[in-house]
């Protein structure tokens, strides 16, 4: 029974990921996510409570995976120094608003609600949080002493694949080059005691 309602919540989850890549968020409606998932809207409304709540599983989703894939790179990679992990992560990021259908107009909820993922903070301090978090576990660095400059160096990134994603003044793979190197600067200034 409860692998059957995953399934189901799974299929939901994947229709409004659809949904929200063809129509963007506002287009999406509970009954459109019920029929591409094949249920009824009744059985929708037994897992979530409506539409945003629909958005907001899609979006934790998106961020487990994100997280979960930074953990497993940063684990295969042989990195110096925690800033060098700046790049994998921009790699990861941008496969997903590339592959993970939806991710491009939802990214991680800031379109719905900026404390979308946790009410008490912002999507982006959840996130860089989270990586700062890998980083430092990962190089043995204090997370106090890489939490700053992780959020300046996310906020920087934010803006710049704006420019490569969302305006698409130009082409996409050189604005993200143009990302990579405007953080790899910024970052390899910040050394700390641990990994200086």
């Amino acid at each position: 029974m409860q692998q059957r309602s995953a399934k189901r919540v799974e299929k939901m989850l994947e229709a409004c990921a659809e949904l929200v890549g063809e129509l963007g968020y506002d287009g999406v409606t509970t009954t459109l996510i019920a029929e591409r998932a094949g249920v009824a809207v009744g059985s929708l409304y037994q897992f979530f409570p409506d539409k945003r709540a629909v958005v907001q599983a899609l979006t934790q989703r998106n961020l487990d995976y994100f997280m979960t894939e930074i953990g497993r790179r940063l684990d295969e990679a042989d990195l110096a120094h925690w800033y060098d992990g700046a790049d994998l992560i921009f790699d990861i990021y941008v496969q997903m608003y590339r592959e993970i259908p939806g991710f491009r107009r939802l990214r991680f909820g800031d379109v719905v609600d900026l404390r979308l993922i946790d009410g008490e903070r912002d999507n982006n301090t959840v996130i860089a949080d989270g990586m700062a978090g890998f980083l430092s576990d990962r190089f043995d660095v204090a997370f106090e002493e890489i939490r700053l400059p992780v959020a300046v160096a996310n906020e920087i990134a934010d803006g710049i694949l704006n420019l490569a994603f969302r305006r698409g003044l130009f082409p996409e793979d050189t604005v993200i080059a143009e990302a990579k190197a405007v953080v790899r600067s910024y970052l390899s200034g910040k050394t700390t005691s641990a990994a200086a």
